[in-house]
This record gives structure tokens, C-alpha cells and sequence, in this order.
């Protein structure tokens, strides 16, 4: 039955292991024995696991843990291991193996100790079991640092174990734990078919067959530098089937000898079976290899090493468990290297041992140990025949006195990890025994049943007496704690301890008889009894004789032992001394040579916003060029005034300024003229006799320049090509002088000395400024440290200021007007009563005390004198004619001459002059009886006060507003001046205006209540909180909807920073960068759903449709474009931390040693040992997430500086372009999170649904837009605007106040923008008004200017995408509405005015029942089309629903003195003829800024029970911040509350 049981068992194992080759096994036929798997696996039948390739190892005895589960004892427990390396194992080199071992026996230990075991790879996560060096380590630390630290990273595990007491950390096998051969033919299937030829059965070789391939991919060897040399790369290191195969060429020979025994082998086989396949001669090759292999080992090595013969074979024991023990791995390989000599002989078949050239020393006698780890193409084993000597030498050599000494070749140079090229190998190992958990030397002399000793001295006879002192003082003379490594090397002498021989022996029998395919095992199939006894007949010297061909008697019998009477006599026991000496320690910087450059790439990533804002300028620099060429070329082709020829020259401005290219004229009439590089007149000097003008010619440097002095301007300086350019200049200037009767006087000076004399236009204008400033203070009585700060020579430059004379240019400048306006010539002639041609002090500031403190008489009666043109005594109508036309030209106004000669005629007739053809001051006086306080507040506006002075008499402004009712002065004047009765009630309307004729009374003034005024005046504290809670209840909607997603976005962030702070599987990331990756994957979480999710604030269509829902009430959709904007600055303040923390992640990776990179990116790098880490520009540009990410800042950086106010106003194609890089932004934020590197790829997560939603929102824009649309009509308007009417889609359906984005097929076909409905949605046509700002919609002018053919089909059609909601279509929800347009921004008022009247007039029921619209605007003939529509509304506007307000901006000072006339003239003109002189509407014109916060305040006032007003404004930014900050403040009053929406254009 168990025979049965057994056959059944190993079948099934040959099921599971299944084909070796399934790409070959199916030509090959069936072998007739089981294959052994490379791996290890289902060797036991029972326990599949046991002695495969990454089985975890068994204990002998139980864990020593400082916490029993994987925690390590480490200094103070237990001692420094540098210092105990020192203590224990140094001493002196060249005593001879007791036994006479051979160092061919020490590396064969080692490489049968490669093929069972290998722990030296580092696990995962890291954990660090460094070493710190003694201060003044005469190795590590000779110049005494003091910071010296050796890593060790512990090596891998289970991660199975290490959880509790009963489960402490076990360590993993890296090979398989069978003498199987794996340090031949690899531990894996893979591994094998790399070293493979597939040819003969054979294993590769490379260009000589002695040798294998070399170590490249998909090789993986261990490829560690050379310490010596600090070589570093896979070339001259063979491909080998351990790991470390290539760590020295003692071991590498070895290994060499194997793959040419089995090599030997499968040609001997392929000779006897010709017909074999390839597979079947490797495989009957690697078999008898392996057998071999095993033979040698177990019954001629391990004899020899430990003086004992193992049991008699008795059979395969399948309950056995022959897993490897820790304790195994440190006892072998510490022995071992007590026996390494500090150099290997060379020697040929005859006994001649050779010479050894090294670079640098010359010749010595043996390869120096020390110098020899991994080094490439090793001049001495560059031949079979040289491999061939250095085994012959090794056999011939004995190895160094198995005691507690290890050279230095190893205790001190040993290859280091990471930085450091040097380690300790003792050290190293101790350091690996408390990793492992190795038990104390007490306790695993108890567990093995052996004896341990009682004191110090018992542990050997044969030890110094100093050596075991000096270790017991450091384990502080407790021999319990004394650790099993050391203790095992110090009981050991001549032969391993007891302690060490138990241990060893244990393992090898157990790997022996627990084995299933061991060579003996007769039960397996493998080899006949024949076969068997011929392999126990074979020993290494066989396999020497048969691979290196010597005679036989060149070995001895037994080359692990060298006797007496050898073929080869003994040479000397080497010592260090005639060998060269070991290279010391180097520790590399990683980051060496890398600061400059990484510094580079930082400032690179900084500079991309400023590049892009250079493109950008670059970009809206040619824009506005496009634009003003096509405005220019808007204006026709009226070509300019032909000009008299000039001379050019240069002129210089003044120190620190650029000189400027101008063209000078000499005019009739005395004037000579500066031109700019456009023939525009940038200043004209008049010159009268008997005027001195003084030249000034430069006598050095060329001789070039010339200065022209003309007494009270100031001067002008030339700069000429050549000294005959000037020299033509002065001839001419000289004969026009003389022409004109004025006198040149002429003289030279040095260059320098001239620019020095020159009175330049900026001194000019410091004078200027103190003139005004002393103006000023006489008129305003103030002092004279009141009028601002003077220089040090401040009396001279008042003496200088006090006796300037203006000239008519600077008065006009002063006064903000052009030199050539009628007020200007009518002001300045008589202020300058010498007739000169310039004002004095004197002069002006009498015309200025008129102004300043003059009574109304006083200023009416110089209005009188100014414009008696005639001057005798009498003001005629042609008179008064030309004084309204020059009031007019302040406002551009165009009124005809018979509107004007209406003006005239009404006002005589009014004031009951229409008999009377002049007036006398008297008479002119008693028209404007009625504006004495206009008059009283009448000032002169001049620009020139500079330094604060002049806004003295500015502060009564503030109060002449116009309010819908009438308000306590208290209120309306902060600073208690009252208000005339004119200006505090306006006829007509409900307190407005007055409206078709009719008169209502203006409503009485609603009183606060005593309570009401009690929390006006509550505390500060109070009034904060009542701020605060009026501020909720405007923006709940917005504050609840932005916090819910800002704690979205922070919750984002804080999860993925306490996952990888706390919470994430161990990967090293967090230990090696933990702020970096906490800052790095907290932002990329909340960027990728602040990226995603901003998608649906573009999804116009979804946003159109949900407002119209019961969500509005609870979702700010007009706030759309505002919160795109909002989430896109968080995003990329998001970007830029992510970006900050990677770029300190970067850094730290780059200077990381290559293990703890394996641990961190485990499917990036693989530790080979070869220390090459990628510098820092591989994370930036050769990774994908580097690069991706590199692209995504230069995209951000493109779309955010195109996205900014500025440039979107002056490139709209621009930024519309740039922001199309969002297709390139999403498809790089999905390359950026592909490559897993820290994690799998999460940003679908949060993009998956957005985008579905927004690529919907797009397909439904799409079916729009392809449908073209004819254009009914085009119509050139006034100040650039263009009205363009077409046809309605018969599904299109829309409200007022809606926007829409068209694309003209004439202009390209993807370029929409987007523009506000100007008609009624009851109206079967669509219509827009679109001002010429830009190349678009300047070209589109010009493209609708006129039509191909006489009807409208020559028109280019339009593409229609729309409509969108915005919040103006909300004006019909609030009983009261306040509508404010600014600029162009009246286009959806006209839209929404229409479609009230419209409703209105068909009784419709609505809930606005008034609406009040104000129309800013900088000219009344700005939008001439609009006043159409105003004009209209009020012809249908029975109800008197709507209030016209129209305030007039580009103007002066509401009272200054030509202001108030206008205001004058537009009051009688309304009184008389029911409309606007300026607009030609009933509505009330204004001049200056509207007062946003007092005409809300008077609102609340004439709707006192109304609870919420509507305010809805478009405009420019700056008016629609007014108007916020107007609610705002209102809004702090218990009373009727405002509601904001705007939109900006």
C-alpha cells in the first residue's frame, strides 16, 4: 500500500512540475526519469515548498529578538560591531592551516554555500541595521569625523512571519535550499534559458567556448563596482548562475570549472547519442553534473572541513525537513573566512608558480584578495590556460589557520554597500545575525545538547588571553550574552568548534536525506547502481584533469588537503607583506557635479510662467498692432495733411531717457513744430519779436549737437547724423530768424557741458509744480509746508516758479483740454491781459481767485467777458451761440446748428428775452437766476495741483449727486454741507423724473424708527457680526457650495497624506521622502478631482438647464465662470506644491542608494548590487510621470497666463487657442498617473464621470453649431459697433438676458465667441451688437460693411451655439431691478428692456413691477443704438415701468466751470422740450460716476416694503466692483437687501 501510495506521489509530481520546456517538449521525446525543477518546488511531495527558491529559512533554536518578533538587539545591548570585529578576529596573517587545508577547499565551501543558500538580498520595505564607526577608525574614520555610519540594510523576509512571539521573523532563501546545482544552472526555469545555447545540449559560451556569455540582460548578475578601481557595468563579468558568481575570480574560476565540466560532458554525451535531442543531452548532462556535484561535496569536501565522515546513506526520508537554518549560514561562511589568505597563487602543470603584474607595484607573488573583488577583464584570467593555472594554484596553496583571525583582506576591505566602496565583512556579519535573530552562543550550545562553558577562559585554550578580555568587557563579562558568531569563531582551532561542526553537519545530511533527487537515491529513476558507484568513484581532481587536460600527477589525490609528497611543493605562507597593498575606502557622492544642473531645471520650471507671459506679450503686442491697423483702416482712406518737408534728427529728453527720432518743422507765422516718427505734432514753439532765442553748438564729439534756449519753455536739444546735417539745420534756422525779425544769438560749448545747461521737459515740470502748488496756497489760504515738500534750494526754485509764465499749451494741459478749443482761447485771452502769449502768476491766480471765492456774480460776469468776443459790453445770440458750442466740444458732442439755434432761441425765450438780440451782464445774470447754487459751486479744474493740494476744493463733490428722493443732507453730505433744492429732488417720475409731461409728487421720505436707529449704532463688535450674517445670507448658496467642495478637496488630501503617513502597506516610500511624498500625493489627489470636476463648470448646456430647475435655489449656477476660475487658481496653487514636492522627492531619490530605490519602485530598478542610481534629469525627462509632468506645467503655465484678464481683453484668439490645450492637459494627467509608480493609477476615478458628462455637453453644442444661418441684416453703427440681425432656428428658444457664441464661416469655422442676445425673445429674428475691440470682431466689420449683392445673401452666414443662461435673466424674479450697463455692456439690457415692455403691454403677469436702468457711459454718442431702444421702450412704456438713468463720464469735474454750464443748458433744455440735449431721450442725463452706494440707500426709501432687489450689471471690471461693493455695504442695513449678479466683458 505505501509502495503504491509513493508511485501515486511521484506522479503526481511529475504532473505539477510538468514539461521543463514547453516550447521544445513537444518535438522532444518523454525523458524516462522526473526532471528536477530549477525552482525547487515539489522536491517534497508532501510539502511542496520546502527548499524552493524563496522558501523561508528553519531555525535550529528559537528567536533572540529584542521584542521576540523582529525587532534587533543593537547597541547598548549588545556591542558596537565594528569594535567587536576588532576585538575578536584581528590579528597577524600568513599561519598555516593546521590540516593543511587548501584555499581550493575554503572557495569550494563557498560556492557549495552559493548553491544552497543566499540571504544577502535586501528586503522590503527597508529597514536599516547601520553600523556607526568608532571615532578614529584607522580605516573607516582616520581623520577622526566622528560621523562615519556603514549601512546595513536587513536582508528579505517573509512577510508571513514577524507578526507575534509564536510567529517571529523567518528570512527567505534567494535560491533553492537543495545541492542541486542551482550555482550551475540558476533557480529558475528563466534563469536557466538565459545561460542556455539550445544547441548540443550545451550551455552558452561567448567568443572563447572556455567562457560563458557575459553578464548582460537578461542576465540580472549581481554587478557590484570594483572597489579597487571603481569600474563599474556588467562588461567582463560573465553570466554566471549565482548571483555573486563574479565576486572574485577565486569563486568565478570555480564556477567556470562547472560550466566546462558540463559543457565536456554534453559533448561526450552527443558523441555516444547522436540522435538526442538538445534537451535530452542537457538534461542527461546537467543530471550527471549535479550527481557529481553532490558527491564531491558531501563525501570529499565536507570530510576534509570538518574531520568528520557523514552517516551511511540510508535512503530519502520524505518527513524530513531539510530547509536551510540561519544558524547553518553564519556558522559556514564565518568559518570559512577565518581560512581566506590575504592573496591566491598561480601555478602551471609543472609546479612553476607565476608572478603577478599589478599596476602601480609591480610584480608580487599572488593575486591580492582585497584587490580583486568584481573586477572586469581581469588581466590574469584573460584564458582558459590562465583560469586553468589559478586553480592549480589554489589546489596547491594552503589556506590560512582555522582560528578566530580574519585578514584584513576581508575585516577591512571587504566590498561596502551603497556610498562607501569599503565595509567590514565581520561586522557585516554579525549585523546579519542579529537580523536573522540568531540566538545567544549559550543558548544554542543548549539547544544542540552540547556543553557550554562556565567562564571566559573555557571557550579555547588556544585564544589570547587579551582577545577574550577584551570581548568580554564588551559584552560588560556576561558571557550569556555572548552572540553565536563570535562565539563560534572564538571556540574554533584548527578545526570548526563544536558548536560550528554540529551545525554544519546537521545541514548537509539533512539536505541529503530529505533530497528526492539526490544522486543515491536509487528509488528516483536518475542513475543505475552502476551509475551510482562510478559517480562516488568521482572526486574534483577528476573534474580538474578532465576540464584543464593536465596529467593526472600534477594534483593530488585529494585537492582540499594538501600532504606531504604532492605532485607540487608548498610555496611560503603568504602575508601581506610583498603584495600590493589594499586600495582604501572612497565614498561616492551621488549627487556630485549634479547641484548646478538641478538648480538649472528648477529655475527652468520657475521661468515657465514668465516665458509664456513673454510669448503672451509677444502675442497681444502683434494683436494690438492687427487691431490698430484695422481700426485705422476702418477710419477710410482719408489720407493726412500733406506736410512741409522737415529736418530729422534725434532729440534728447533728459538724463537716463532714450533719445527719440523727430522731425523739425519751421512754420510761417514764427512757429517752429516737433514731429514724432507719425508727423504727429508733439510741440509747438511760437516765436515773437522781439524774442532772443539762444543757440548752443557742441565743439567736441562729433561736433552733432545743438541746444535752442527760447526764453519760457523749455529747452530742446538735437542730436544730428553728422556735423553737416547740423550745420544745413543751423543755416536754415539762422535765415528763418532773420526772416521773422528775431534774434539767434549763437555760441559753443563741450557736449557734456551742454546737456548740463539744457533745461530739460522734466525740470520744466517740477517748476510747474511748485507754480501750481503756490497758486494754490494763496488762493486756499494754506500753509506754505502745506503745499508739499521742496528741495533743498527751495528758495530759488520758488523764485524761479513764481516768475514762469504758462505757455497756451501748458494752460490747456492744465485745464485737461486740447490748445485749439474755443474755452481755451476764450479762457487764455483774457487771463492774459500783457497779450504776450503767456500767463503769469500774477495772471493766473487772478483768474483763479474769481473761481475759488468769486460769488456767483463774480464767475457769471467772467463767463459774461470771456465770450463778448466783441467786447463791447454786450453778449449777442451769435455770441451766446459760440459759448454753448464750446461747452459742447468737452463732451464730443455733434449737435447741429439748428438744434444749437433751438437751445439759444428757448433760453432767451424762457427767460423772456426772445425780443431782445443782445444781452447785457445784467440780463445774462437773471437767465441763470435759478442755478446760483450751481454757479456758488462752480470751480476751475486744473490738473497742475499735484501733491494733494488741489483735492482742497474738491470736498464738496462728493455731496452734488442726484438722488431719487429726497434725503436728510446729513446722510447724503459726510461733510455737513447741505443740498440745494435743485440738485435733492429731480421733477418727474415716482421722485426721478418727470415722464410724458405729467408731474407726480415725489414720495415722502420713509422715517427711521427709534429702534432702527439703536442698531445703527450698536457696537463694533455687534456691527461685525450683523456684517458677517448679511454677507451669509448674499452668499449662502456659494459659501455652502465652495466649502462643501474645498473640504472635499482637503479631505482628498488629508486622506492620501495619512495613508502614506500611517496607513500604506510598507514600500520605503514614506520613510525616504516622507514630506515629500505626503505634499506629492495629498495635492495629486486633490488635483486630479479639482481637474476633473471643473469640466462640468464648462458643460454650458447642463448649466442652461439645471438654473431652470428647483437646484438653483441651492446652487449658484450664474457663478459658474467664477467658480471654473476659482478651481482652476486652487488647482494650480495645488500644481505648484505637487511640483514642490516632487522636486524635493527627486533630489532625495537621487541620492538613494539602489536597494532602498528596489524597495520604493520595485518595478522600476532591480538591485543587481551595481550601485548605478539615475541621476536627477532621469526622474525630470526619462521617466514618463517626469516628463508628463515637465509638459504639464509648460501647458498650465501657457493656459493660465493666456486665461489672465489682460491678455484674454487684447488676444481673445489667444487664449481661446491656449485654452484648447485642455485636451493635451487631461491626456497628459492620464499619462502622468499610468505608470504606477508609487501607486495604481486613481485620476479615472475622479475624471470618468465629469467627462462623460462634459463630452455630452459637447455633442450637444456640436449639433448646433453646423447648422449655418443666413444674416438678414448688418449695420454699421457709431463707435464700432456692428448690429447684426438673423435668422431664428425654429427650435431655438431663449430667454432675455441669454448669451449665445458664433463662429462666422468668412472667419473660420472653430473660432466662436461669445456675445449677449440684444433681442426679445418674442421677436422672430435674432439680433447682436458687437463693438470692434479686437482683429475678430474688427474684421467681422468689415466683412458685414456691405454686401456682395444688393440683398442680403452676399452675407457671410454664421455658426450658432447657444443659448446659455447667465444670472440677467433672473430680472423678472425680484419685484424691483436695478440694471447697470457700463460700455458695452448695456447688450443684454436691451434684450431684457424689449422683452418687459413687450410683456407689459400684452398684460402680462409679472413679478417685477420696476425696474430702474443706468446706463454708463463715457459719450452719449457711444452707443447711439441703444438710446433707439430707450427711445422705444419709452414710447411703449404706458406703465411707467422703467427708470432711465444715462451718466455721461468723459467729462470734468462735476462743478467745474464748464461742466456746470452744460448742466445748465441741459436742465432748460429738458424743462422746455421734454428731452435730453445730449440724448435726445426724456430720461435725465448726468455728468461724472453714478453714486451707487446713495441711490441703493434711496431705493430701500421708495420701496420700503420690498424685501430683496434685484442688481444685475455687465460691464468693466472696475464698474461692476463698484456696484458689488455698493451692495455690499447697503447690504449691512436692516433693511431691503441686495442681490448681486455681474458679469464682466
Amino acid at each position: 500500500m505505501q509502495h503504491a501510495r509513493l508511485e501515486a506521489l511521484v506522479l503526481l509530481g511529475a504532473l505539477l512540475t510538468g514539461p521543463l520546456d514547453p516550447a521544445r517538449g513537444q518535438d522532444a521525446p518523454p525523458l524516462p526519469w522526473e526532471v528536477q525543477r530549477y525552482d525547487g518546488w515539489f522536491n517534497n511531495l508532501r510539502h511542496h515548498e520546502r527548499g524552493a527558491a524563496g522558501s523561508r529559512l528553519q531555525r535550529l533554536v528559537p528567536a533572540n529578538y529584542a521584542d521576540g518578533v523582529y525587532q534587533v538587539l543593537e547597541e547598548p545591548l549588545m556591542p558596537n560591531p565594528r569594535l567587536l570585529s576588532d576585538a575578536a578576529t584581528r590579528g597577524k596573517a600568513g599561519l598555516a592551516s593546521i590540516r593543511n587545508r587548501t584555499v581550493l577547499g575554503v572557495f569550494f565551501g563557498y560556492h557549495v554555500l552559493s548553491d544552497v543558500v543566499s540571504v544577502e538580498t535586501p528586503g522590503c520595505p527597508a529597514e536599516f541595521l547601520n553600523i556607526y564607526i568608532p571615532p578614529g577608525d584607522p580605516v573607516f574614520d582616520p581623520d577622526g569625523r566622528g560621523d562615519v555610519v556603514l549601512p546595513y540594510q536587513r536582508s528579505r523576509w517573509d512577510p508571513e512571519t514577524g507578526r507575534s512571539p509564536s510567529n517571529p521573523r523567518d528570512l527567505t532563501n534567494g535560491v533553492t535550499g537543495w545541492l542541486d546545482g542551482s550555482a550551475i544552472y540558476g533557480s529558475s526555469h528563466s534563469w536557466s534559458d538565459a545561460l542556455r545555447s539550445f544547441s548540443g545540449g550545451q550551455l552558452a559560451s561567448g567568443p572563447d567556448p572556455a567562457f560563458p556569455r557575459g553578464a548582460q540582460d537578461p542576465l540580472l548578475m549581481w554587478t557590484p563596482p570594483d572597489p579597487a578601481t571603481g569600474q563599474r557595468g556588467a562588461q567582463g563579468l560573465f553570466g554566471e548562475a549565482a548571483g555573486g558568481g563574479n565576486q572574485e575570480p577565486f569563486l568565478q574560476a570555480l564556477g567556470l570549472l562547472w560550466f566546462r565540466y558540463h559543457n565536456l560532458w554534453a559533448q561526450r554525451l552527443a558523441r555516444e547519442h547522436p540522435r538526442w535531442s538538445d534537451e535530452e543531452l542537457f538534461q542527461h548532462a546537467r543530471k550527471r553534473v549535479i550527481a557529481t556535484y553532490q558527491n564531491i561535496a558531501l563525501y570529499e569536501w565536507l570530510p576534509s572541513f570538518l574531520q568528520q565522515t557523514p552517516p551511511e546513506y540510508a535512503g530519502y526520508r520524505p518527513f524530513l525537513d531539510p530547509s536551510v537554518s540561519p544558524e547553518f549560514v553564519v556558522a559556514s561562511q564565518q568559518f570559512f573566512s577565518t581560512m581566506v589568505p590575504p592573496g591566491v597563487y598561480m601555478r602551471n602543470a609543472s609546479c612553476h608558480f607565476q608572478e603577478v603584474l599589478n599596476k602601480g607595484f609591480g610584480s608580487s607573488p599572488a593575486l591580492r584578495v582585497c584587490n580583486s573583488y568584481w573586477i572586469r577583464e581581469n588581466p590574469h584570467l584573460n584564458s582558459a590556460q590562465e583560469v586553468n593555472q589559478l586553480l592549480l594554484g589554489m589546489a596547491s596553496q594552503i589556506s590560512e589557520l582555522e582560528d578566530r583571525i580574519v585578514v584584513e583582506d576581508l575585516r577591512d576591505y571587504w566590498p561596502g554597500p551603497d556610498k562607501f566602496s569599503r565595509s567590514d565583512y565581520v561586522a557585516n556579519s554579525i549585523q546579519r545575525g542579529r537580523d536573522m535573530g540568531l540566538p545567544s552562543y549559550t543558548q544554542a550550545l543548549l539547544a544542540l545538547g552540547l556543553e557550554p562553558p562556565k567562564n571566559w577562559s573555557d571557550l579555547n585554550p588556544h585564544v589570547d588571553p587579551k582577545v577574550l578580555e577584551a570581548t568580554a568587557a564588551l559584552y560588560h563579562q556576561d558571557l550569556s550574552r555572548l552572540e553565536l558568531l563570535p562565539g563560534g569563531l572564538l571556540e574554533s582551532y584548527g578545526d570548526p568548534g563544536p558548536l560550528f561542526s554540529a551545525i554544519v553537519l546537521s545541514q548537509f545530511v539533512r539536505l541529503r536525506d530529505g533530497d528526492r533527487y539526490w544522486f543515491e537515491n536509487t528509488r528516483n529513476g536518475l542513475f543505475s547502481r552502476e551509475e551510482i558507484a562510478e559517480i562516488r568513484n568521482t572526486s574534483l581532481r577528476d573534474v580538474l584533469v578532465a576540464v584543464t587536460n593536465v596529467d593526472p600527477s600534477a594534483l593530488q589525490p585529494n585537492v582540499f588537503v594538501w600532504r606531504e609528497g604532492a605532485p607540487c611543493p608548498q610555496p611560503r605562507q603568504l602575508t601581506t607583506a610583498g603584495l600590493p597593498s589594499c586600495v582604501p575606502l572612497t565614498v561616492t557622492d551621488y549627487f556630485e557635479g549634479s547641484g548646478a544642473g538641478y538648480g538649472l531645471i528648477i529655475v527652468a520650471l520657475c521661468l515657465l510662467p514668465l516665458v509664456s507671459l513673454v510669448i503672451a506679450a509677444i502675442v497681444a503686442h502683434f494683436r494690438n498692432r492687427e487691431r490698430k491697423r484695422l481700426q485705422r483702416k476702418g477710419k477710410g482712406s482719408t489720407e493726412k495733411e500733406s506736410i512741409k518737408e522737415g529736418v530729422p534728427a534725434m532729440e534728447w529728453p533728459g538724463p537716463c531717457e532714450r533719445s527719440y527720432p523727430v522731425t523739425i518743422q519751421l512754420l510761417p507765422g514764427g512757429q517752429l513744430q516737433v514731429l514724432d516718427r507719425r508727423l504727429t505734432p508733439l510741440r509747438t514753439i511760437q516765436l515773437q519779436p522781439p524774442q532772443q532765442a539762444s543757440l548752443i553748438l557742441s565743439n567736441d564729439r562729433g561736433c552733432r549737437t545743438l541746444l535752442l534756449k527760447i526764453p519760457k519753455e523749455y529747452d530742446l536739444v538735437l542730436l544730428f547724423n553728422f556735423e553737416e546735417e547740423r550745420g544745413s539745420f543751423v543755416q536754415q534756422l539762422r535765415e528763418f530768424c532773420k526772416y521773422w525779425g528775431l534774434g539767434l544769438h549763437v555760441a559753443e560749448m563741450g557736449e557734456k557741458e551742454l546737456f548740463r545747461k539744457a533745461a530739460t521737459k522734466q525740470q520744466r515740470a517740477r517748476i510747474l509744480e511748485i507754480f501750481f502748488r503756490h497758486l494754490f496756497a494763496q488762493v486756499l489760504d494754506i500753509n506754505q509746508a502745506d503745499a508739499g515738500t521742496l528741495p533743498l534750494d527751495a528758495s530759488q526754485k520758488v523764485r524761479e516758479a513764481l516768475t514762469c509764465e504758462l505757455s497756451r499749451a501748458e494752460f490747456a494741459e492744465s485745464l485737461g483740454l486740447k490748445p485749439q478749443d474755443m474755452f481755451v482761447e476764450s479762457m487764455f485771452s483774457l487771463a492774459d491781459k500783457d497779450g504776450n502769449g503767456y500767463l503769469s502768476f500774477r495772471e493766473f491766480l487772478d483768474i483763479l481767485v474769481v473761481f475759488m471765492k468769486g460769488t456767483p456774480e463774480d464767475k457769471s460776469r467772467l463767463m459774461f467777458t470771456m465770450y463778448d468776443l466783441d467786447e463791447n459790453g454786450f453778449l449777442s445770440k451769435d455770441e451766446f451761440f459760440t459759448m454753448i458750442r464750446s461747452f459742447l466740444e468737452i463732451s464730443n458732442n455733434s449737435l447741429s446748428k439748428a438744434q444749437l439755434a433751438e437751445v439759444v432761441e428757448s433760453m432767451f425765450r424762457e427767460s423772456g428775452f426772445q425780443d431782445k438780440e443782445e444781452l447785457t451782464w445784467e440780463d445774462f445774470h437773471f437767465m441763470l437766476r435759478d442755478h446760483d447754487s450751481e454757479l456758488r459751486f462752480t470751480q476751475l479744474c486744473v490738473k497742475g495741483g499735484g501733491g494733494g493740494v488741489g483735492d482742497d476744493f474738491k470736498k464738496n463733490a462728493n455731496c452734488r449727486v442726484s438722488f431719487i428722493t429726497r434725503t436728510p443732507a446729513e446722510r447724503s453730505c459726510p461733510q455737513g454741507v447741505g443740498l440745494p433744492d435743485s440738485e435733492v429732488s429731480e421733477p418727474g417720475g415716482p421722485g426721478l423724473k418727470k415722464r410724458f409731461g405729467k408731474k407726480a409728487a415725489a414720495p415722502t421720505a420713509r422715517p427711521y424708527t427709534e429702534a432702527l436707529q439703536e442698531k445703527m449704532q450698536r457696537g463694533f463688535v455687534a456691527q461685525k457680526v450683523r456684517q458677517f450674517k448679511r454677507f451669509v445670507e448674499n452668499y449662502r448658496r456659494h459659501i455652502v457650495c465652495a466649502t462643501l467642495f474645498s473640504a472635499l478637496c482637503v479631505g482628498l488630501f488629508a486622506e492620501r497624506a495619512y495613508y502614506y503617513a500611517f496607513a500604506s502597506p510598507p514600500t520605503d516610500i514614506e520613510e525616504t521622502t516622507y514630506v515629500g511624498i505626503i505634499l506629492s500625493r495629498g495635492t495629486a489627489a486633490s488635483i486630479s478631482f479639482m481637474f476633473s470636476y471643473i469640466l462640468l463648470t464648462m458643460c454650458r448646456n447642463l448649466i442652461t438647464f439645471l438654473r431652470e430647475t428647483f437646484l438653483n435655489r441651492y446652487v449658484p449656477f450664474d457663478a459658474a465662470v467664477d467658480f471654473h476660475r476659482w478651481i482652476a487658481m486652487g488647482a494650480v496653487v495645488l500644481a505648484i506644491l505637487h511640483s514642490a514636492g516632487h522636486v524635493v522627492n527627486f533630489y532625495i531619490f537621487s541620492v538613494s542608494p539602489l536597494s532602498l530605490l528596489t524597495c520604493v519602485f520595485p518595478n522600476v530598478f532591480v538591485n543587481d548590487g551595481s550601485k548605478i542610481i539615475p541621476k536627477f534629469y532621469w526622474w525630470f525627462f526619462e521617466t514618463i510621470p517626469g516628463m508628463s509632468g515637465v509638459l504639464l506645467l509648460v501647458v498650465l503655465a501657457i493656459m493660465y497666463v493666456f486665461a489672465s484678464h489682460y491678455f484674454r481683453r487684447h488676444s481673445f484668439r489667444g487664449f481661446w487657442l491656449t485654452h484648447h490645450l485642455y485636451v493635451a492637459l487631461y491626456a497628459l494627467l492620464i499619462i502622468h498617473g499610468s505608470y504606477a509608480l508609487i501607486q495604481l493609477p486613481s485620476f479615472h476615478i475622479y475624471f470618468l464621470v465629469p467627462a462623460i458628462i462634459f463630452g455630452a455637453d459637447k455633442l450637444v453644442s456640436l449639433s448646433r453649431k453646423k447648422v449655418e444661418i443666413g444674416v438678414v441684416k448688418a449695420e454699421l453703427l457709431p463707435s464700432g459697433v456692428t448690429h447684426l440681425q438673423f435668422q431664428r432656428p425654429q427650435t431655438f428658444e431663449y430667454k432675455s438676458g441669454q448669451w449665445v457664441r458664433i463662429a462666422c464661416l468668412a472667419l473660420g469655422t472653430n473660432e466662436y465667441h461669445p456675445f449677449t442676445l440684444t433681442s426679445a425673445p418674442h421677436e422672430d429674428t435674432l439680433s447682436l451688437h458687437i463693438r470692434a475691440v479686437g482683429p475678430w470682431t474688427t474684421r467681422l466689420r468689415e466683412i458685414y460693411s456691405t454686401p456682395k449683392d444688393k440683398d442680403c445673401a452676399g452675407y457671410p452666414k454664421l455658426y450658432l451655439d447657444g443659448p446659455f443662461g447667465e444670472g440677467h435673466q433672473e430680472w423678472h424674479q425680484f419685484e424691483v431691478s436695478v440694471l447697470v450697463g457700463g460700455g458695452i455692456g448695456v447688450t443684454p439690457f436691451a434684450s431684457i428692456l424689449k422683452d418687459l415692455v413687450f410683456k407689459s403691454s400684452w398684460g402680462s403677469q409679472m413679478l417685477c413691477k420696476k425696474i430702474y436702468f443706468i446706463w454708463v457711459t463715457r459719450t452719449q454718442r457711444q452707443f447711439e443704438w441703444l438710446a433707439d431702444i430707450i427711445r422705444e421702450v419709452e414710447e411703449n412704456d404706458p406703465q411707467d415701468l422703467v427708470s432711465v438713468h444715462i451718466y455721461i463720464t468723459q467729462l470734468a469735474e462735476k462743478f467745474d466751470l464748464r461742466t456746470t454750464m452744460l448742466y445748465i443748458c441741459e436742465r432748460h433744455f429738458q424743462k422746455v422740450l421734454n428731452r435730453s440735449l445730449f440724448t435726445g431721450l426724456r430720461s435725465v442725463t448726468h455728468f461724472g460716476r453714478p453714486p451707487f452706494e446713495l441711490f441703493f440707500n434711496s431705493l430701500q426709501e421708495v420701496h420700503p416694503q420690498v424685501r430683496k432687489i434685484g442688481v444685475f450689471s455687465c460691464g468693466p471690471p472696475g464698474m461692476t466692483k463698484n456696484v458689488e461693493k455698493a451692495c455690499q455695504l447697503v447690504n449691512r442695513q436692516d433693511r431691503a437687501h441686495f442681490m448681486h449678479h455681474y458679469e464682466n466683458f
